[in-house]
């Protein structure tokens, strides 16, 4: 699994682990950021039990899984947090933030760990971690009819979940270089898995407004610089929710 630093500074840093090599051909491949401040964590969409062996593995090569405060469950999906339960064992005391909404849903996956749930509000929220405060922006129907972001505004690094994800080949960038190269792969996965056009509108009027410097989306590549602009001007005028083959 390839890992791959964001941002450090004093004690502030991000980690981004991805592009798994043992991961089975029929399984998606997943992005998972760790965000540590000051000796506490959070990790961003935890994944799925697949996956769960090579990123606990590269979790610990980075930091004492003790660490390890908070979880974000950006949606219900199982490539973003089936493996949950398997790391409440370990950090048991930790809070698990997700959209009010999937509350019910998500407790299948580890019920004697609801009362570890902190059900964030369809308006976002904030959590504070080693004395810095970050945001829960709201991303609803992107895919999700409940979904959550994780902006960091020091860092000015934007989670976006499944916008801006891309179904990308394995040796493919970490870093997107040639943006109207990468659309062939977030085209169609944003043409069929996002529903509404008047959604998208209104998360990239809300990102705009954040500034990110960095967008990172839970598939494929990061956005830097020029190209986060060019995501959200992508975006903007994408047309969604058609059903055609993809991939």
């Amino acid at each position: 699994m390839k890992k791959l630093p964001l941002y450090d500074k004093d004690g502030h840093t991000w980690l981004m682990l991805g592009r798994d090599p043992q991961r089975a051909d029929a399984v998606i491949d997943t992005n998972e950021y760790v965000v540590r401040v000051n000796g506490e964590a959070i990790l961003l969409d935890p994944g799925g039990l697949e996956v769960f062996p090579q990123i606990l593995t590269a979790v610990t090569n980075a930091l004492d899984v003790s660490e390890i405060k908070a979880y974000l469950c950006s949606h219900q999906d199982p490539d973003v947090m089936s493996s949950l339960a398997l790391w409440l064992n370990l950090t048991p005391d930790a809070r698990i933030y997700l959209p009010w909404l999937w509350g019910g849903f998500v407790a299948h996956f580890g019920g004697e760990y609801v009362d570890n749930f902190n059900l964030v509000p369809d308006e976002g929220g904030m959590i504070t971690l080693g004395g810095k405060t970050f945001q829960f922006i709201p991303a609803h129907h992107c895919h999700s009819a409940g979904n959550l972001h994780f902006f960091d505004p020091e860092a000015k690094i934007l989670f976006s979940g499944d916008l801006g994800a891309g179904l990308v080949p394995p040796d493919y960038s970490l870093y997107v270089e040639d943006f109207s190269h990468h659309i062939r792969y977030i085209e169609g996965f944003h043409q069929r898995w996002m529903p509404s056009q008047d959604a998208i509108r209104t998360w990239v009027q809300r990102v705009r407004k954040l500034k990110p410097q960095m967008i990172c989306p839970q598939h494929g590549s990061i956005y830097c610089d020029g190209d986060v602009d060019n995501l959200l001007n992508w975006l903007e005028d994408l047309e969604v929710g058609r059903v055609k083959k993809y991939a």
